[in-house]
This record gives C-alpha cells, sequence and structure tokens, in this order.
C-alpha cells in the first residue's frame, strides 16, 4: 500500500447505525470515478460514538486526519479537497497531528490496553492484527513459558474479572489448572446483556483476535482442548466477524491441531445466545450450550471443579482475556503500575445517557468519577446539572454528584451501594426522576428472572407494583419501609447474583435520594417533572398570545379559549399527554 491513500471508514454497530455503510460506497465511488490512487478499508469503534460516522485518512506519508460527522454527501468535497488538492477541511477534524480540537480530551486521559487496536485496524485482516504484534504473546507462551508461568505472570499483574465480580484472574485459573479431570473447557462469557452495556460488542467488533489470542494462552495455562464463546444472537456483526477470524486463525495453524508446532492443540466453537440476562451467570451461561434451559444452580461444586458437562472449565469475560496478550507482551509489572494498591490496570466504560461525548473509553484505575465524566466525557448535554451516574447495570446503583470524587477501584465504588460491574455508566441530569430510574431497572430485571427462586420470583414483582404505584401518585408512605424489607429479603434469599444485585438501584435511590421518594408521596409531585401523571400543565396567561395550537393538538379538548385570547387548560379533562407543550412555540405551557 505504500505511495497510496487509504481511507478507512468507522463500521463498528455505531458507525452503521450512523449509515457507514452509505459513505463507504459514496468514498469508493467517487474514488473510482476519480481514479484516485487510493485503498478503501474498514474498521472498528475508536470509541468517539458521538462522532460518527468517522473516516481516517492516512496519506502516502504516514499522516493521519480523522474526520468527524462524515455523510454520503459530504464526500466529494473530502476527496477533492483533501485526497485531491492535499488541503484536509480544518472544521470537520476530530483529530489530526499539528490540529487542536475538542475531541483531544476525549483521548488524552485515556490508557487503551483492551482498545488498542480497535478504530485502527480491519477486524477482518489477521494480517492487521499480526502487524501490531498480534499471537506474538501466543508465540511466547508456547516457545518459553510453563502453564505455571503464564499463570503466574496474570497472577501478578493484579487483573481482576472484568465482568462483574472483579475475581482475581490468575487465581481462577490456578483453580482450573489443577484439577487433573479431562477434558477441560475454556468459555469466553460474550454475552454482555446490561442496559447501556457495549463494551463487549466493540471489542468482538473491532478486534476479535485479541479475545481468540487470550483464550488460547488461557486454555495452554489450563490445560484445556476445547473452547466456546458464548455470545448474544442480538450481535450479528460480532458473530460475524468472530467467524471470519477464526477461520483465519484456522487457515494459519493457529487454532488446530499441534498450534505453531507445538504439543498445544485447541479447538474453538461460537454458541449465539439467545439473549436472557441470567445467561451472563456462569452456571446458567454453561446450562445454555449444554442445550438446556439457562438457569442458575447452586455453588459449589464451582465450574472450575464441575463446569460444562461435569468437567472442570474455566469462564472469562471479552474484556479480561483482550488484556491477557497485552499482559504477556509487556509484562505483569507493567500492568500492575496502573491503578490503585487493589484494582490494578485499565477499565473499559460505555459512556452513555445525558453526556456531551458518549463513547467508549478505557482509563486507568483510579481515575474519578468526576474526571470521566466532565474532562473526557465533556460534561452534560445542554449543560444541565448532574444528578447522578448509575454504575454496573441493573445489578449496579446509582452514586449521586457529592460523590463525584469517588476513584474507579471495585472497593471504592462497591462501598457507594453500586457496583463496577461490567463497565456500564449511565449519566443522569436534573430531569431525571430517580424514583422512575430504580423502577426502569427493576422492570428490566424482574422481566429477566429466570423464576427459580421465589423471592427472586414474586419478591421483585411485588417490588416493581410498589414503585409503578409510587410513579403514578399512589404511593404510601409505609411503601418505603417494605421496600427496604423486601430487597433485603431478595438480595439474602436468592440463588444467583441477579437476584442477590436487583435491588441495588432501589437501595441507592432510597439512599440518596429518598426525598424524592417522599415527594411522590406526600406531595403527589415529581420534582424532576417525569412522572406525567403527577404533572399539572396550566397556561401562563401573560405569554399566552391566543393562537390556538394547544387546543388543536389536545386530544381530550382539554384546552380551551378563544383566538387571540388566552387559553386555559380544564384540569378535569387534562390527560397530561405534553401535546400542548411541546406545540406551544412562546413558552405559554408551565408544568408543575
Amino acid at each position: 500500500m505504500e505511495n497510496k491513500w487509504r481511507v478507512v471508514v468507522g463500521l463498528g454497530s455505531c458507525g452503521v447505525a450512523s449509515d457507514g455503510r452509505g459513505v463507504y460506497k459514496a468514498l469508493e465511488e467517487g474514488i473510482a470515478q476519480r481514479k484516485l490512487s487510493a485503498e478503501m478499508e474498514e474498521t472498528g469503534c475508536l470509541g468517539m460514538c458521538y462522532n460518527e460516522v468517522l473516516v481516517d485518512v492516512i496519506d502516502p506519508q504516514g499522516r493521519r486526519t480523522l474526520y468527524k460527522e462524515v455523510t454520503p454527501e459530504k464526500t466529494d468535497r473530502l476527496l477533492d479537497e483533501h485526497l485531491l488538492e492535499g488541503k484536509p477541511i480544518t472544521e470537520w477534524i476530530a483529530r489530526a497531528e499539528g490540529v487542536v480540537t475538542d475531541d483531544d480530551a476525549f483521548l488524552k486521559d485515556q490508557k487503551r490496553i483492551v482498545l488498542r487496536n480497535c478504530g485502527l485496524i480491519s477486524p477482518e485482516s489477521i494480517e492487521e492484527y499480526q502487524a501490531r504484534d498480534g499471537y506474538q504473546a501466543l508465540k511466547r507462551v508456547l516457545k518459553e513459558m510453563t502453564p505455571a508461568q503464564v499463570i503466574s505472570e496474570v497472577l501478578d499483574s493484579g487483573l481482576r474479572g472484568r465482568g462483574g465480580a472483579g475475581f482475581p484472574t490468575g487465581l481462577k485459573w490456578r483453580l482450573a489448572a489443577q484439577s487433573d479431570t479431562k477434558p477441560k473447557y475454556f468459555i469466553c462469557n460474550a454475552d454482555e446483556g446490561d442496559p447501556g452495556a457495549f463494551m463487549d460488542r466493540s471489542v468482538l467488533e473491532g478486534d476479535p483476535h485479541s479475545v481468540i489470542e487470550g483464550m488460547l494462552i488461557g486454555a495452554y495455562a489450563i490445560g484445556a482442548g476445547v473452547g466456546y464463546i458464548y455470545v448474544r444472537a442480538e450481535y450479528p456483526l460480532a458473530v460475524a466477524r468472530l467467524k471470519i477470524a477464526i477461520k483465519q486463525a484456522k487457515d494459519q495453524g493457529i487454532l488446530g491441531q499441534n498450534i505453531l508446532g507445538s504439543n498445544f492443540s485447541f479447538d474453538l466453537k461460537i454458541k449465539e445466545g439467545a439473549g436472557a440476562f441470567v445467561c451472563g451467570e456462569e452456571t446458567a451461561l454453561i446450562a445454555s450450550i449444554e442445550g438446556k434451559r439457562g438457569m442458575p444452580r447452586l455453588r459449589p461444586p464451582f465450574p472450575a471443579v464441575s463446569g460444562l458437562w461435569g468437567k472442570p472449565t474455566n469462564i472469562n469475560n471479552v474484556e479480561t482475556l483482550a488484556n491477557i496478550p497485552w499482559i504477556i507482551l509487556n509484562g505483569a509489572g507493567a500492568f500492575a503500575s496502573l491503578g490503585t494498591e487493589k484494582s490494578k490496570g485499565s477499565k473499559v466504560f460505555a459512556l452513555a445517557g445525558k453526556i456531551k461525548r458518549g463513547g467508549l473509553v478505557e482509563v486507568p484505575m483510579g481515575l474519578s468519577l468526576r474526571e470521566i465524566i466532565f474532562d473526557i466525557g465533556g460534561g452534560i448535554k445542554e449543560d444541565r446539572e448532574f444528578k447522578a451516574v448509575q454504575l454496573g447495570g441493573p445489578s449496579g446503583g446509582c452514586i449521586p454528584a457529592y460523590l463525584l470524587d469517588t476513584p474507579i477501584d471495585y472497593e471504592a465504588i462497591t462501598a457507594t451501594g453500586a457496583i463496577m460491574g461490567s463497565g456500564g455508566m449511565v449519566v443522569m441530569d436534573e430531569t431525571t426522576c430517580m424514583v422512575d430510574i430504580a423502577r426502569f431497572f427493576l422492570n428490566f430485571t424482574q422481566a429477566e428472572s429466570c423464576g427459580k427462586c421465589t423471592f427472586c420470583r414474586l419478591g421483585t414483582k411485588r417490588m416493581l407494583e410498589i414503585l409503578e404505584r409510587i410513579c403514578q401518585g399512589e404511593g404510601r408512605i409505609e411503601d418505603l419501609k417494605l421496600l427496604e424489607e423486601l430487597s433485603e429479603s431478595v438480595k439474602t434469599t436468592s440463588l444467583c447474583g441477579l437476584g442477590q444485585t436487583a435491588p441495588n438501584p432501589v437501595l441507592t435511590t432510597l439512599r440518596y435520594f429518598r426525598e424524592e421518594y417522599e415527594a411522590h408521596i406526600i406531595e403527589k409531585r415529581c420534582p424532576a417533572r417525569s412522572c406525567r401523571p403527577l404533572l399539572t400543565f396550566t397556561v401562563i396567561e401573560e405569554l399566552c398570545t391566543g393562537c390556538g395550537l394547544c387546543a388543536k393538538v389536545c386530544p381530550v379538548e382539554a384546552a380551551k379559549g378563544k383566538k387571540k385570547e388566552p387559553y386555559s387548560i380544564d384540569q378535569t379533562l387534562c390527560t397530561k399527554c405534553g401535546q400542548c407543550l411541546a406545540k406551544c412555540k412562546f413558552e405559554a405551557i408551565r408544568v408543575e
């Protein structure tokens, strides 16, 4: 590709959803029409989801210019000015050498280990992965290290499982390696189900070989001969790229018998899950692979002793495994030098919600929530007031504004009542009702309960009914005590992590935002003006011009009046649909 331009389009799910395919096609046709000496390539998500579609233009000297918010209509100008005339379009640039942009802050404090290749290589090219040291860690392991040495290296790195619980990865591998029973299995848990989480999907879409290499190293360490990647079928792009990567690895002798000329053999299969949240739990996931209903079972025995088909089995999630090749190549010390005393390395978060720069970020452990949300994420949309951040998905909790300086550390986050979880980080502003947020997450976990435990099945149902009642303005003050009692019962009597953590959003919102619950119950008022049954829509006479738009859109004729005179809203008829508020051009509708 020397002496050629390279035009790389971001085609992760976020890029595809923003018409990345259309941009790719327009660029491809434009290059052909102009007979330009340029190669077209595709890559995964760089993390700047808020800037999609991203196009990276690399000139023959290797200088990169990353363009943001590219549309098919912009491609002619991009090709004419940059590729033909050699003049980059400054106002469209997200990142380029010698150009200062607002987007520089997004990447400045990040430490990209898991995401080291995402957005930089073609996920469908094993050669591009190998050009960035891909499979070098595997070669080192097979030629220079015993399984025990590999486990010691991972133990010394301090890597903890990135799926939620934070169990030390090296210790997990050691337990599986100590079992003499054969065969052994190695599973990658890619059943990412948290609302707002998309870290694992992006890694699989952008750099699938790093996960396969991590699995190979782990399988060598514990003595496994067969592996499964359990990935939800709702991730079709990830599944497609995994299949391509597995075939490429097999074609090059990296998967299969006597890998790279060694005595180590390992075969890898994909199991597509049906999208049940509970299948993220290890024993439920194993049952699903075995063809059974995805339900958890009591532990012990742990999967390391009796897992898939009763054999020793190790399970790690996508992010955990993508760290492994980097640790082997750079050493345990390099990884352990990042982070805090008990939380080493970096962590990937999916920034979502009311945030200006939403997307994927990977930061060293120890950075504060404030630094992630404001310095990297750019703060709150429309410069509204920050209210809380939901961390850990439906199993996590809501952390309020006064705890913004909490460091990203497993123990520090747990102390707030939330959990690190897989890394979903949903930012909320002053318009978010915390009672409604608790209702939303409990609705999710209640629907996803497998039904095996009585308290998880029925306790969450009763809790959800109470929350719905409060949001409707029909709550009772004694409901708060009942919610707390039910929460404790569900936590202590549920079999698996889904039930044990389901009450967390309720408990943290009660702990930090109790006054909002009381306002709903006692004052029949929603402070965030979010719960419609508790809102009152009235006309501000001084601002009303009598245009009549409110009356035209009101479905129940509650808005009444005469042309050019102030209108009014009949509260006995009003259904609080908000149509009058949406249509009024003079801000003459008051909501309380």
